[in-house]
């Protein structure tokens, strides 16, 4: 890997998000990152396209039934290659309540981190608003007791891509 010669990185964050809470979690962390002189791109995952100007990828996704959202994924599995020669932080948005449940990692972020060589994956809480839920999630959602609310704590949704920030703008590499 070589030192790109510019001085503010690039980096790309892509998401997938169904009712926009994980999207909201992608503007903040674009907007901390653009704060502290990095160049970002924002793309939902399944309109996103990988370049070679691109010094890091931040990817993320809404959780449902223990699951990354298919967009996101199939992502993450088309561009494995050159997601594997720069750095990547993976997220994951979805649990609920207080404490938060589930508190273990969907069961394809293995594979995620696989796919990518990931620096880091971290766990946001997520938002259940009964007003943008369809019928049939409403009753899965009550089925499961889980509560309505916005789980989202974005004072650590900050502090983590400040924590990204510092890693870009510190080293930035290519291959």
């Amino acid at each position: 890997m070589n030192v790109r010669a510019h001085s503010r990185p690039r980096v790309l964050v892509t998401w997938e998000s169904k009712h926009g809470s994980t999207a909201e979690i992608s503007y903040t962390i674009a907007g901390v990152l653009r704060e502290h002189g990095v160049r970002v791109t924002l793309s939902r995952a399944e309109e996103a396209d990988i370049d070679d100007a691109y010094d890091a990828f931040v990817i993320g996704s809404a959780v449902y039934a223990g699951h990354w959202m298919k967009s996101a994924k199939h992502f993450v599995q088309e561009y494995s290659q050159k997601l594997r020669t720069r750095p990547v932080w993976l997220f994951s948005s979805g649990p609920v309540g207080s404490p938060p449940k589930p508190d273990e990692p969907a069961v394809d972020v293995a594979e995620m981190i696989e796919y990518t060589a990931a620096d880091e994956h971290q766990i946001f809480g997520g938002k259940l608003d009964p007003e943008q839920m369809t019928f049939p999630e409403r009753a899965i959602t009550r089925a499961l007791h889980a509560p309505y609310g916005d789980f989202r704590d974005f004072e650590a949704i900050r502090a983590w891509a400040a924590q990204i920030a510092g890693h870009l703008t510190k080293v930035k590499v290519t291959s």
